[in-house]
Formats: structure tokens, sequence, C-alpha cells
């Protein structure tokens, strides 16, 4: 079986080191070489034709997005970003994430020796699920930790069964997950939604450092407005809710009003904030007023909460394999059987569209 090749390139030799040493732990990955700046970087990816980049954000005679630019207009390949936890390196980012890198890990705590395990399982992952992924650059968008104990959603929110009986109110609730290449996913659904849409509520896989950051850069771009999630906030139409990066996002119903309500309980299905605990909630306190949207991702996160949505009447989406970057959380929902629909990602906004007007 052939080895994913790597390329890593980073200004500090330490840092280079350590990628290399933890990259070439995994039997399916072999470092092939490493690069101290882009020009150095250009030539090597001639010659070795690496699988899988792994870009450092801030680099010597010419920064990484610059790089990136070019090379996705080029030579468009495979690439994760190395990125600082500051709100800086989250802009720059999500800049990238729009350029086309695939993902991003932070850059290594190499004075935190417990910390290196957990960073290298995260970094190893994201380099076979580069390696596997559809590229996606900007041109080709359509226009308008440590191993933790895999917990389910009853973790934070304990299943009810026989379902839920629902008032069916004029209210509606959009609720999306997304992980792997959601960051431009969820950007390309909210671009295309009208100013008056129903409320919407939304999970991504995002550290906490960078979720404030992706928030703004989502109200930048759509017609709604968009804002990181507050505990009890209400849920209004032409209003988005993205998840902070270190809570678990739920939906409360109070009446005939709908809240935001955060939770700061272990990471479910090794994610916070999960999926999975959102369409719980969902599915228990909004029922067949709500809609569910699966996008781009990785693992499985989200398929069992979608289908307790569908249980309890809510229409389901999930975004088809060939636009999803990523076809794990919505390949693994169509599995279990908690999709009404697959659509290609240009089209599920319409869809959403076409399901709110019917149901209003």
């Amino acid at each position: 079986m052939k080895k994913i090749g790597v390329l890593v390139i980073d200004d500090s030799a330490l840092i280079r080191k350590l990628l290399t040493e933890i990259l070439n732990r995994d039997p399916q990955i072999e470092v092939l070489d490493s690069a101290s700046d882009p020009f150095i970087a250009r030539d090597k990816i001639k010659k070795l034709n690496p699988d899988v980049l792994t870009l450092d954000v801030e680099m010597p005679k010419m920064d990484g997005i610059t790089f990136l630019r070019n090379l996705m207009r080029l030579r468009p390949m495979p690439v994760v970003m190395v990125s600082t936890m500051t709100e800086a390196g989250a802009e720059v980012t999500l800049e990238a994430l729009e350029l086309g890198a695939i993902d991003f890990v932070t850059k290594p705590k190499i004075d935190v020796v417990e910390s290196i395990d957990s960073y290298a399982e995260e970094i190893i992952t994201k380099v076979k699920v580069a390696a596997r992924a559809k590229i996606r650059s900007l041109e080709d968008r359509p226009k308008p930790d440590k191993v933790e104990p895999k917990l389910s959603a009853d973790a934070i929110l304990e299943k009810k069964e026989g379902g839920k009986s629902h008032l069916k109110t004029t209210e509606m609730i959009i609720a999306i997950g997304a992980s792997t290449g959601g960051t431009e996913a969820i950007r390309e659904v909210l671009e295309r939604m009208p100013a008056g849409s129903p409320g919407m509520v939304i999970t991504q896989h995002i550290p906490a450092a960078f979720s404030a950051s992706f928030a703004k850069r989502m109200n930048s771009v759509s017609a709604m407005t968009v804002v990181e999630a507050s505990d009890g906030d209400q849920i209004i139409p032409g209003h988005a809710f993205i998840a902070p990066g270190d809570r678990h996002l739920m939906v409360e119903r109070s009446g005939a009003r709908y809240y935001c309500r955060l939770n700061d309980g272990p990471p479910v299905n090794r994610h916070i904030p999960s999926v999975d605990v959102l369409f719980r909630s969902v599915a228990q306190n909004v029922g067949p007023n709500a809609i569910g949207v699966m996008l781009t991702g990785m693992g499985d996160d989200g398929a069992r909460g979608m289908l307790e949505m569908k249980e309890n009447g809510a229409p389901t989406i999930a975004q088809d394999e060939k636009t999803s970057v990523v076809w794990g959380m919505p390949g693994e929902a169509v599995k279990i059987g908690a999709v009404d629909t697959q659509l290609p990602l240009e089209k599920i906004a319409g869809k959403l569209i076409s399901l709110v007007r019917k149901g209003s």
C-alpha cells in the first residue's frame, strides 16, 4: 500500500522536526521532506510530488496565504494549515479554508509533553482525511487531543422514549451541523438565505479561539444576522446562532419561544460542540417545526441526532457525496436512514426556502 507523502512547510526548524517525527509515527504516512519557506517548498513540490502539505500560516519571504492562493490557482492539492491560537491566527486560517485548505491544526505546544500524544492523533487523522478529500478551491465554489471516551448525546441530554408531542406553530428552526470543509459549506448556505429566513442554530466543529471570528465572517456575507451564540439568546427569524467552540449548543422551548442554551458538559463523539447534542435538543423541543441539515464533515457526529429529528417529524437534508469535502457525517446519516433528501451544496439553500414556504 502506497504511503501518504507529506511535505512539511514551516519556518521553525523545531516545528519542522517535531511535525516530521509525529507524522512518521504512522505507518501509512511518510514525510518526504520539509521546507523553511514557500520558495524552497515550491521547488520541492515539483521534485517530490507530495500528496499533502502541512503549511505554516506565518512565514518569511512569502506568507502562507499568498503561497496557498498561488498553489490553489496553479497546482491545487490537499493542504492542512498549521495555525496560532490567536484572533489574528483565526482570521488567517478561515481565509485559508476559503481559499481551499482542507483543514487546520494549531501549533503544537512544544513545552507541554503530555499534550503531544493527543496532538499527534489529531494531525495524523487530518492528514489522512486530507489525502482522500476533494479539493475545492475558491474558483470551484459556485457563486451567488488525547483520545477521550466517545460519549453519546446521552452525556448531555437524556433521550426521551416515544417521542414528544409538539404544537405546530409558524415559528420554524433550521439546525445545521458540519465539520471538515464545513466553514465554507455553511458560508455557501448562509450567502443564499434571505434576510427573513427562520432562526438558525449551527454547530461547526471549531476551536473556541476561532468560533467568534467565524461568526463575524459569516455575518459579513449573509443577509441574516449571524452571531456566536450566548446562553439565553432568543432564536428569532433572520438570525443565525453559531455554537461557541468550547460549549455545546442546545435549543430550549419556553411557551411559543425558542432559546439558545449552552452546556459545559464533556465532549460527545469526542467533540465539543457536538452536532448530536444540538440535533437531539431540536428533536425534543422543536419537533416537526424544525429542518435538519447535515453538511460535509469527518466522522459520524450528528447522524443519530438527525435520525431523532426525522422520527419527531422534521424534514432532513444531507449534502451529497460529490460536493462534500469529506462525506463522513452526511454519509453516516444517509446510512442509518436519517436523511429525507440528498442535495449538492449549491441547492441546499433553495430546498430550505421551499420547505419554509411549504411549512409556513
